[in-house]
C-alpha cells in the first residue's frame, strides 16, 4: 500500500458524548479487534526460485523482471535480515558486508510466515490485514496458499488477521469480490484468528473513493453494503486527500465514505518529514477525524516509518511523531504501512543494521543511515511502544521512548540513539530553534524544536541533532547554533554525568555550555560548571 483493563482501550474520543451515534454503532466501535488496536499491512508476496511456490520459477517482488536478483536486477529498497529463517534462496548479488552470502526468504514457507507472526506476538502487534489483489488473475493460486498459511501462523502465535482486497487494476471487482468472498475468503471467518469487531468479520477495501481511477462511486457503494448485508464490518481504505472528494461533481464519493464502518487514508507519499506529519495533523487528520466523528465512523490512520532509501526515518523519530500525531487527534485505530514491504522501503519487519547486513556494492542502506545504529528489530519495537500508547499504557508522549539498540545508555553512559529533552537550572528547555538561529534555554514547552537525539561522535563523545541538524559550539566565540549539516570538532561535546545527576555538555574547545539562565543565547565558553551549566535530561 499497511493489555490493560477494558476501560483503558476506550479511548476518551469513544464516549457516546464525543460522537453522535447509537448506542449500538458505538457498541460496534469499542468491542473488538481492530478500534483501538494496532493493524500492520502484510504483503506476504516474496517468492524465490524452487520454493515450491505456484510462482517456483519466479523471484516475484525481489527482481525487476522475476529473474534472478542481484544489483542490476534489484526490486527492493531494504535488505531482511533472515538470520531467523529456516530457508533461504541464494541470489547474485555480492556477499554481505560481513562475509555471508546475500539470501533472500521466500513468503511461501510457512516457518518464514510463522517468523513474521511470531515478531508480532513479541511486539504485542495485534492485528494483520492480508492484503488479497485481483485473485482471477496469475497471482490467484499463490494468493490462496499465502492466506492459509497466514491463517496457521495467526493461530499458533493468538494474533488475529483479516482480508484487505486491494481493487486497483480491478476493472470486475464489483461482482468478482462478492464471488470471491463467497467461494472462498468467508471460509475463514471461523478461524478464531479472524479478526471481528462488534461480532462481525472484518474485510477492508483498499482503493475506493480515488478520483483518477475506473471505478464508480455507485459500484464502490454497491459492494460495501453488500459486505454489510453478509454481516461484516467494512473498512475503507481511501486517499490520504479523501475529504477533497465529498463535494458535489462528477468525483463524488461522500456516499461511498458514509456507507463505511472504518476509514483508513493512505500516507504513503504524502509525508516524509516530521514538520509534513505536524502540518498534517492541523490541517487533515483534525478534520478528517471531525467528519468521522459527526458520521459515527471510526478513524484509523496509517502509520508509516519511512522510506529506508529516501533517508526518511531518522532513527524512527518520524514513525514516533506520527504515533504522537494520531493518538492525540484521537484515532480509533492505527494502521501501519506496512509489516514486509521492503520492496518501498517501508518495512517494519527485521531489516540489515548497517554495512555488514546488506549486500557489498548493492546501494542498498542499512537502518544506521543517518548516523545512528538501530538493531534490525528497532521498528518492531518501536510499533509496540506506539501501541501502549494508543492503549494507555504509557502516557501520550511526543519524546520517543525506544531505544534504537536495547541497553544503548547507562547511567554514567551518553544515551546514544536516545531523543530527549534538556532543561536549565531555570526549569525551561533548550531549542534548537530550527536551525534559524542563536540557542536559548528559554521555552516552557518542550516539543520537536526542543527535541535532540544523541549521536555517537565517536572518541567517547557526542553529537547533539534536531531537525536533521547538529548543534555547534561555534567554538565558544559566538552562539550555539543548531544549523550544521555533518558532525566536525565544533559538533563535538564530552558528555559529563555530574554526581548531582544532572548533565553538562563540554566543548571541543575545553569549555562548558552555559544556558545564561535564558536570558542571552546560549554559549560555550565557560571553565567550569556551576548551576548554569547543569542540565537536567528528560
Amino acid at each position: 500500500m499497511t493489555a490493560c483493563s477494558k476501560q483503558s482501550l476506550v479511548q476518551p474520543s469513544l464516549t457516546a458524548g464525543n460522537l453522535a451515534i447509537s448506542n449500538n454503532a458505538l457498541s460496534l466501535l469499542t468491542t473488538g479487534d481492530v478500534v483501538g488496536k494496532v493493524t500492520v499491512g502484510y504483503q506476504g508476496w516474496f517468492s524465490c526460485a524452487n520454493d515450491g511456490s505456484p510462482f517456483s520459477t519466479f523471484w516475484w517482488h525481489w527482481s525487476k523482471d522475476n529473474g534472478l536478483p542481484g544489483n542490476n536486477n534489484t526490486a527492493n529498497k531494504s535488505w531482511p535480515d533472515v538470520r531467523e529463517y529456516t530457508n533461504t534462496y541464494q541470489t547474485a548479488y555480492a556477499n554481505l558486508g560481513n562475509g555471508s552470502p546475500a539470501k533472500l526468504f521466500s513468503s511461501w514457507d510457512q516457518q518464514t510466515v510463522d517468523t513474521h507472526f511470531r515478531w508480532m506476538q513479541e511486539n504485542n502487534i495485534d492485528v494483520a490485514a492480508l492484503q488479497r489483489f485481483n485473485p482471477n488473475g496469475s497471482e490467484g493460486p499463490i494468493r490462496d496458499g499465502i492466506t492459509a498459511k497466514v491463517k496457521t501462523a495467526a493461530e499458533a502465535h493468538g494474533r488475529k488477521f483479516y482480508i484487505m482486497y486491494d481493487i486497483s487494476g480491478w476493472d470486475n471487482f464489483q461482482t468478482e469480490i462478492k464471488t470471491d468472498w463467497t467461494s472462498k475468503m468467508s471460509a475463514y471467518i471461523t478461524s478464531s484468528a479472524y479478526a471481528r469487531q462488534g461480532g462481525k468479520p472484518v474485510v477492508c477495501i483498499w482503493g475506493l473513493g480515488f478520483p483518477d481511477r475506473t471505478m464508480t462511486a455507485a459500484a464502490e457503494v454497491d459492494v460495501i453494503n453488500w459486505f454489510k448485508s453478509h454481516g461484516c464490518y467494512v473498512i475503507g481504505g481511501v486517499p490520504h486527500e479523501w475529504r477533497d472528494y465529498t463535494v458535489a461533481g462528477p468525483k463524488n464519493f461522500d456516499a461511498v465514505f458514509k456507507a463505511l464502518n472504518m476509514i483508513s487514508p493512505w500516507m504513503i507519499g504524502a509525508i516524509g518529514t516530521i514538520q509534513e506529519s505536524d502540518s498534517y495533523y492541523t490541517n487533515v487528520n483534525t478534520p478528517d477525524m471531525a467528519y468521522c466523528k459527526a458520521n459515527g465512523i471510526a478513524y484509523q490512520p496509517c502509520v508509516e516509518p519511512g522510506d529506508l532509501s529516501a533517508r526518511q526515518r531518522v532513527h524512527g523519530d518520524f514513525m514516533w511523531r506520527q504515533f504522537y500525531n494520531m493518538i492525540r487527534v484521537g484515532a480509533q485505530g492505527i494502521y501501519i504501512s506496512m509489516f514486509d514491504e521492503y520492496g518501498e522501503g517501508n518495512q517494519i519487519a527485521k531489516a540489515g543494521e548497517d554495512a555488514s547486513m546488506v549486500p557489498a556494492g548493492s546501494g542498498i542502506l542499512g537502518l544506521d543511515e543517518d548516523g545512528i545504529h538501530c538493531s534490525s528489530d528497532y521498528y518492531l519495537r518501536l510499533t509496540k511502544d506506539g501501541g501502549n500508547m494508543l492503549k494507555g499504557l504509557i502516557p501520550l508522549t511526543s519524546l520517543r521512548p525506544t531505544e534504537p539498540v536495547i541497553g544503548g545508555g547507562g547511567a554514567h553512559l551518553p544515551p546514544i540513539g536516545q531523543s530527549l529533552h534538556i532543561k536549565g537550572y531555570n526549569q525551561l528547555y533548550v531549542s534548537g530553534e530550527n536551525g534559524n538561529g542563536a540557542m536559548y534555554c528559554n521555552t516552557a514547552r518542550a516539543d520537536i524544536w526542543e527535541t535532540f537525539t544523541v549521536v555517537d561522535a565517536g572518541n567517547g563523545k557526542v553529537a547533539l541533532q534536531s531537525m536533521g541538524k547538529y548543534v555547534s559550539s561555534e567554538n565558544g566565540v559566538a552562539a550555539l547554533t543548531c544549523n550544521r549539516a555533518s558532525v566536525g570538532p565544533w559538533e563535538q561535546f564530552d558528555y559529563i554525568t555530574n554526581s548531582d545527576g544532572s548533565v553538562s555538555l563540554r566543548g571541543n574547545n575545553g569549555k562548558f555550555v552555559t544556558q545564561e539562565d535564558g536570558t542571552k543565547p546560549m554559549i560555550c565558553d565557560r571553565s567550569t560548571a556551576s548551576i548554569w551549566e547543569k542540565f537536567t535530561i528528560e
